[in-house]
């Protein structure tokens, strides 16, 4: 057995329900790897799991999906994996630890060049982009596309990655520094939505027409507005509820608006096999290293601080990607 230190929840609530606690941490089993962590990414998910939102599968419960660091033990029957590898991972519970197991099945190598930190910053919200662009709907050159929270971690990866493919990119933010951080990153117009209508301005925008596709992960407070910025056969596409769940959500909506389209899709259905975990890993890990996206870590917190960083992001006074160091 080895002594650590995790954050831990025995229920569910405000940020205060946190605990930094002592545990043992057994040697590998069949499959597993152990690792050290350098660092572990902080996104909205966790918020779910911690506030009820999601039901977590036991109590007490490690919440965190995302993180990244070095190899120190590797338990039977792993063969791509050594001591020493420095690692990531975006879809495995337990992310808040200071040393942890993990099944090798959830981690990809990290490239040479590319920071730990940086890793543990990118993963999931960085193949969170990767789906929606690529795959949920294909962007490219001909693409009008909705971003909301464009200031945010993923918002931030998908305007810089957007523009990459060509498209025109326009997003919404809720302050004027927020407006002018997404600027910076890859969005061609972006609508601070405090202050602006901005249905009205993406109509405006686009001459009357309305977008391809909108990214909404802020769900109850930009519903049904977000479907009213679309085109007719437009796609929608929810992936997140920061604002609260979507509600009173009928089909006859999507008729009533030119016969449009919608979606609530997850990471965790798009790199449900290995072969889609590598692969979309190595595609953010490609835009990275090109240069063509930068990977902005604006906040970090030490991991026993955590509760402080969940009552900052839900108040939305973070930007980009925010880390909890161990």
């Amino acid at each position: 057995m080895t002594k650590t230190h995790a954050v831990s929840f025995s229920k569910t609530g405000g940020p205060e329900v946190f605990d930094y606690v002592d545990i043992d941490l057994a040697p590998p089993a069949a499959g597993e790897v152990q690792i050290r962590q350098a660092a572990i990414g902080l996104n909205f998910i966790d918020v779910y799991f911690r506030n009820g939102s999601y039901k977590v599968p036991h109590l007490p419960f490690v919440t965190g999906k995302e993180g990244a660091g070095t190899v120190t033990a590797v338990g039977p029957d792993v063969a791509d994996f050594r001591i020493g590898d420095r690692v990531a991972y975006a879809s495995a519970d337990g992310a808040y630890s200071v040393e942890r197991n993990i099944e090798a099945r959830h981690l990809v190598h990290v490239p040479d060049g590319i920071e730990l930190e940086t890793a543990a910053a990118m993963m999931l919200k960085g193949m969170t982009a990767e789906y929606l662009l690529n795959r949920t709907f294909k962007v490219g050159p001909q693409t009008v596309l909705l971003f909301h929270a464009a200031a945010g971690g993923v918002g931030l990866i998908a305007g810089q990655w957007a523009k990459a493919l060509g498209a025109t990119v326009i997003g919404t933010a809720g302050s004027e520094e927020k407006v002018e951080l997404a600027l910076a990153h890859g969005y061609n117009h972006v609508i601070n939505y405090k202050s602006e209508d901005f249905v009205g301005r993406v109509r405006e925008i686009t001459g009357g027409k309305g977008v391809d596709v909108v990214y909404d992960s802020i769900g109850r407070d930009t519903f049904p507005q977000s479907l009213d910025c679309l085109k007719p056969r437009g796609l929608f596409a929810s992936f997140g509820q920061s604002s609260g769940p979507i509600e009173n959500f009928t089909l006859a909506m999507l008729a009533q608006r030119g016969s449009l389209f919608a979606t609530r899709p997850s990471l965790f259905a798009y790199i449900a096999t290995r072969q889609e975990l590598v692969d979309s890993a190595k595609a953010l890990f490609d835009v990275v290293q090109s240069n063509k996206v930068r990977i902005n870590v604006n906040q970090t917190y030490p991991l026993r601080e955590v509760g402080r960083a969940h009552a900052d992001l839900e108040a939305r006074k973070t930007t980009g990607t925010t880390l909890l160091i161990p």
